[in-house]
């Protein structure tokens, strides 16, 4: 497994980080999740549930890289809420806003969420994500949870496969026209 490169600041996402923090989305995954989506599906997601989740912020949950610029490369974080995968954004006529649980897990019965991790084209399969996975596992056990639990992009799920998730079920999110975007539920842990 490649090595996370030094001179990466890796910290905790502000208010203030949410511009960069879209536009990196959007790059990351129009460039890395093309062989996994069709441009349909990944408009339609970056209009819905791949987009940014302030609430992970809020929550202090969320981390950003930093390269030696200053630049966000990559993001991603874990939640102690029960919504399993999406962003602030809903769209009239789809069901996603019903699909939001922003009620608190019990860390002795539930599984933390592992959420919202992309990375730069121009920095991905360096080990930033792997990093990224382990702060966030540490963090979540930190907080009492031994037990973690994410909804995977296709484009994901080898990364996640590689630190131990177990796929459990194939899901699909609905788009109001019908169509959807594939994701993975994964489980680790006890």
């Amino acid at each position: 497994m490649p090595h996370s490169p030094s001179g990466l600041h890796y910290r905790l996402a502000t208010p203030a980080d949410m511009a960069q923090i879209q536009a990196l989305i959007d790059r990351s995954v129009r460039e890395l999740q093309i062989h996994d989506y069709t441009s349909f599906q990944i408009d339609e997601a970056l209009r819905t549930y791949l987009s940014l989740d302030t609430q992970l912020i809020t929550d202090q949950t969320y981390f950003v890289v930093e390269d030696p610029t200053g630049a966000i490369i990559a993001s991603g974080g874990w939640s102690p809420r029960k919504t399993l995968c999406g962003g602030d954004t809903s769209v009239s006529g789809s069901n996603h806003a019903a699909q939001r649980d922003s009620s608190l897990l019990d860390p002795v019965t539930d599984a933390a969420k592992i959420r919202a991790f992309y990375v730069h084209p121009d920095w991905a399969r360096r080990g930033i994500g792997s990093r990224i996975l382990e702060l966030c596992e540490d963090a979540a056990r930190a907080a009492g949870f031994t037990r973690f639990e994410m909804g995977a992009t296709l484009t994901g799920v080898p990364l996640y496969a590689r630190h131990g998730y177990i796929e459990i079920e194939r899901l699909a999110l609905p788009f109001s026209n019908g169509d959807s975007l594939a994701i993975v539920r994964m489980v680790k842990g006890k």
